[in-house]
C-alpha cells in the first residue's frame, strides 16, 4: 500500500512517514511547490484551490495532516489563516479524491482535527459522541470534519483523528515548555484545574497506523491518551521528569495579557477527553500515563 501524507514535514507527519517506511511502506508527500519536494510527491497549492489531482491516483490511504499553525497570537489574519487552511484545504483534497475514478481511489483517508472541537467542558468526559464547544477552535473542527464530506460520499473510509496535545521534546507545546521549566521557572497555569487531554508522539504514530489498518474505524476518533490530568499535575509530572520545582504559577491574567484569545483557548480552556473508539477497537497505548510519557518524550 503506498500512503500519501500532507504535512509530511511537520511533528507528527515526519514520524509517521518514517514508521511507516520502516515497516516497508511506500510513502509520499503532498507539498507545495518548492526544492524540498521528490519526485514522488505530489503538488498542491491549498490555498489556492489547486492540486495535482492525477498525481493522487493510486494511492491506498491518505493521511491530512497539513495546516496553519495555531501558535502566535491570533490577529483577525491569523484566525482567518488557521480556518481556511484547514476548511478549504480538506475540502480541496477530498474533492480531487472523490473525482477519481473508483479503483484509483483510496480506501481509507484519516484527516487531522483537535480535541480543541469540544471546548471548555470543565470536568466532563468527552467520548467521541459528545457535541462540540462554542469557541472559535470548535467551529474551526467542525467546519475541518465536515470538509471530508466529499471524500466520504465518495465511499472512501474517513476517520477524523482529533489530537490532543501531542508530547514530544522536538516540537510542539512540550518543547515550548522545556525552556522556563529547565530554568526552575515553570508551574501551573491560571487555577491549574483545567483538564489537557495529551498523547505521546509514538502514540500518535500508532494510532494514526492503527486507524489506517481497521476498517470498522470511521468518523471522529480520539487520539489521546485514556489519562487526561490537570494542568497543575502536568506541570508537576513534567518538574519531576526534569528534576526542577514547578511552584511559580502564571496567574489567567498575565497569559490572557500575552497571548489573547488564544491563552482562553488552549491554556486556559478544561478538555477532558476518552478515546472510547480506540479503546473499543482493541488498540493498546504504549504510554497511558504521563510520568512514562514524559521519560519517553525526555530521552
Amino acid at each position: 500500500m503506498r500512503v500519501l501524507i500532507s504535512g509530511s514535514t511537520g511533528l507528527i507527519g515526519s514520524a509517521l512517514a518514517a514508521s511507516l517506511r520502516g515497516a516497508g511502506v511506500e510513502t509520499a508527500g503532498l507539498v507545495r511547490s518548492g526544492p524540498a519536494a521528490t519526485g514522488a510527491d505530489v503538488r498542491w497549492d491549498p490555498s489556492a484551490g489547486v492540486i495535482d489531482a492525477g498525481a493522487l491516483a493510486g494511492f491506498g490511504a491518505v493521511v491530512h495532516l497539513a495546516g496553519e499553525s495555531i501558535s502566535g497570537r491570533w490577529t483577525r489574519a491569523k484566525k482567518a489563516r488557521i480556518a481556511d487552511s484547514r476548511a478549504q484545504g480538506t475540502q480541496t483534497l477530498c474533492k480531487a479524491l472523490a473525482a477519481l475514478d473508483a479503483p484509483a481511489r483510496p480506501a481509507v483517508l484519516v484527516s487531522a482535527s483537535a480535541v480543541g472541537y469540544y471546548g471548555d467542558r470543565g470536568d466532563e468526559l468527552l467520548a467521541e459522541d459528545a457535541g462540540p464547544g462554542d469557541m472559535f477552535l470548535s467551529g474551526v473542527c467542525r467546519d475541518w470534519e465536515a470538509a471530508t464530506a466529499p471524500a466520504a460520499e465518495a465511499g472512501i473510509r474517513v476517520a477524523c483523528a482529533r489530537f490532543g496535545v501531542v508530547l514530544s521534546a522536538r516540537g510542539g507545546a512540550l518543547l515550548k515548555m522545556l525552556t522556563p521549566f529547565r530554568m526552575g521557572i515553570g508551574g501551573r497555569i491560571g487555577s491549574g484545574r483545567q483538564y489537557v487531554s495529551w498523547i505521546a508522539l509514538a502514540d500518535a504514530v500508532a494510532a494514526l497506523r492503527w486507524i489506517l489498518d481497521h476498517a470498522a474505524l470511521a468518523g471522529p476518533v480520539n487520539v489521546a491518551s485514556p489519562n487526561p490530568v490537570t494542568n497543575a499535575a502536568l506541570a508537576a509530572a513534567l518538574g519531576r521528569a526534569l528534576h526542577r520545582p514547578a511552584l511559580l504559577p502564571t496567574p489567567a491574567f498575565a497569559v490572557r495579557l500575552a497571548l489573547g484569545q488564544m491563552a482562553d483557548e488552549l491554556l486556559l480552556a478544561s478538555t477532558r477527553v476518552v478515546p472510547a473508539k480506540l479503546l473499543g477497537s482493541g488498540f493498546n497505548f504504549r504510554c497511558p500515563n504521563l510520568p512514562e510519557a514524559l521519560r519517553d518524550a525526555l530521552g
